[in-house]
């Protein structure tokens, strides 16, 4: 249906199915499990379920599923499986990929909780993992080997926005046979599609910018139906990490807007790092969109814009970040992003506190780092407001 379709019009039209009552806005399903017409209908449909048709909420619902189609329309993926988080999604996409024995290549600079499952769980279940510095190629070439399984990235780092050579990266991982796997949270499906760029497996949490009004948590896994039908299902139906149909109908409502707000908070983070760049109590302004980021010639080949984020590291340090935080009127503090409303965290004290000062250090997270999502709120405002926090710092 949606084929030759723009993604903003696939965003609001794509996945849709309507029930007798030929409803304008998608209907929520929102039932546990489904009948069968005849006990001989029942068992054909456990052996194989045709489209449409479904069995248990766990294994998929008729609103979940509008979301996957529409969601992977939009990312140009054969297939979807949405999940309960984005915390889910990671789980099942390299749980149901790995077992004992295999060995994975990882950025080192990671979520705080994507960090815990590469670098405490998988290990636990007998995964070898190898860490590199995500922004530096020679790195991974040294580390995927040629019984490496699988390599896991964050297109964007969080939090200090380290931008990943996703098909330089790719290229490797593919010449030794090895599945990429990419978190692009931060650059999101309207600025960046990963899969064109060589990614096989692509992640979001819809907790941020999909649903971008802090409703509700959400995550998707999209890519080949083979490995979402035949990999990565299996493993979402007998783990329980399913998405409830109430949060998947409001998903679908925020994919209807989110090229229009991603685009203008991306426009009004580009203003804020224009009038914070030279503050005297900046020791490091970070915005992909800006010339002097590492990896800006990077970025502007992979993504549309400087993207939603940027990350301001105070020379103060802590004392300085808590006075910037503190004296903000309109940015509100939460470890939440890609909200409508403009987020501020101190990571240091809040995503990656469980890791060690040497840790936090090795990954440029300093004591006076802090991350800002850019919500819709007036550039002008946000920008003054920025301003104002900025020179509490001092």
């Amino acid at each position: 249906m949606s084929e030759g379709w723009s993604p903003r019009t696939q965003m609001v039209h794509a996945g849709v199915k309507r029930s007798g009552f030929a409803e304008t806005s998608e209907a929520i399903f929102l039932t546990q499990s489904f009948v069968y017409p005849s006990a001989e209908a029942a068992e054909a449909r456990f052996i194989k379920s045709g489209e449409d048709e479904f069995i248990y909420a766990r294994y998929g619902n008729p609103t979940v599923r509008m979301f996957e189609e529409r969601i992977a329309a939009i990312e140009g993926a054969e297939d979807a499986f949405a999940t309960a988080s984005g915390m889910a999604a990671v789980h099942g996409a390299l749980f149901a990929a790995l077992k004992a024995g295999d060995h994975i290549v990882s950025a080192r600079a990671l979520f705080g909780s994507c960090l815990y499952i590469v670098e405490n769980l998988l290990p636990r279940f007998g995964v070898e993992v190898s860490f590199v510095n995500g922004a530096d190629l020679a790195q991974w070439q040294a580390a995927i080997r040629p019984d490496t399984k699988l390599v896991f990235l964050e297109s964007i780092s969080n939090p200090t926005l380290e931008v990943i050579d996703i098909a330089g990266v790719a290229a490797l991982a593919h010449a030794q046979g090895a599945l990429v796997v990419a978190d692009n949270v931060f650059a999101t499906p309207v600025l960046q599609r990963s899969l064109d760029l060589g990614a096989d497996v692509v992640i979001y949490s819809a907790t941020k910018h999909i649903d971008g009004q802090g409703r509700c948590l959400g995550g998707v896994v999209l890519g080949r139906r083979d490995f979402i039908r035949g990999v990565l299902e299996p493993f979402m139906k007998h783990t329980g990490g399913a998405l409830s149909p109430f949060n998947a109908w409001v998903l679908l409502k925020g994919l209807e807007t989110l090229d229009l707000r991603v685009r203008a908070q991306a426009a009004a983070a580009a203003a804020i790092a224009e009038a914070a760049a030279g503050h005297p109590a900046l020791a490091r302004l970070i915005y992909p969109g800006r010339p002097d980021h590492p990896q800006h010639a990077l970025s502007a080949r992979q993504m549309e814009t400087g993207g939603t984020m940027l990350a301001l590291d105070l020379g103060g340090g802590k004392p300085a970040a808590f006075r910037f935080l503190n004296a903000l009127r309109i940015v509100l503090i939460s470890n939440n992003l890609g909200d409508a409303k403009s987020l501020v965290t101190h990571p240091a004290t809040t995503t990656h506190q469980r890791l060690t000062p040497e840790q936090r250090a090795g990954l440029g997270i300093s004591d006076g780092l802090v991350r800002v999502s850019v919500g819709l709120e007036d550039p002008a405002d946000l920008v003054a407001d920025v301003r104002r926090g900025l020179d509490a710092a001092l």
